[in-house]
C-alpha cells in the first residue's frame, strides 16, 4: 500500500521545544499549526493507515518559493535547484512524520528515510509525501 499528499503553503521545519520559567517544555505555535494542516492534508486526501509491525520507506519533496527579490533571469535559473538555506531537510521530515504518528501510523520508528528533497520553484510552495510499505533491502 502506498500514501500520497501535498501539503500546500511554504514548508515549515519541526522547531526546537521551549521551556517555561518553571522549567516545563512545549511545541512552538507554528510547529503545532504546521502539524495540524499536514494531518488535514493527509486525512482529506488519503485518510489510509498502515498497522503496526510494518516497515515503511518515507520519500518527502518540498518546495520553496524563489525570493521575491531575485531578479527574472536568476529567478529562472533557479527553478528545479536545490534549496540551501533553512529549514534543514532533517527538521522538514521530523515535522510531516511527527504530525502522523500515531494517526497514518502507530509510530514513526518503523519509517526509513528513503529521500529528502529541498528545491526552488516558481509555482505554488508545497510539500509531497509519499508513504509506503518496504520492501526487503
Amino acid at each position: 500500500m502506498t500514501i500520497k499528499f501535498t501539503v500546500p503553503g511554504v514548508p515549515v521545519g519541526k522547531g526546537r521545544p521551549r521551556f517555561t520559567r518553571g522549567g516545563h517544555a512545549y511545541t512552538p505555535e507554528k510547529t503545532k499549526a504546521y502539524e495540524e494542516t499536514v494531518r488535514l492534508c493527509w486525512k482529506t486526501q488519503s485518510g489510509q493507515g498502515f498497522a503496526g509491525g510494518i516497515p515503511l520507506l518515507a520519500s518527502i519533496i518540498a518546495y520553496f518559493p524563489i525570493p521575491k527579490s531575485t531578479s527574472r533571469k536568476k529567478a529562472a535559473a533557479m527553478e528545479g535547484t536545490f534549496h540551501l538555506s533553512r529549514p534543514d531537510a532533517d527538521n522538514l521530515v521530523k515535522a510531516v512524520l511527527d504530525a502522523l504518528n500515531g494517526y497514518a501510523y502507530p509510530d514513526d520508528s518503523a519509517i526509513q528515510i528513503e529521500r529528502c528533497y529541498k528545491i526552488y520553484t516558481n509555482g505554488l510552495p508545497r510539500v509531497e509525501v509519499e508513504i509506503r510499505e518496504a520492501k526487503k533491502p
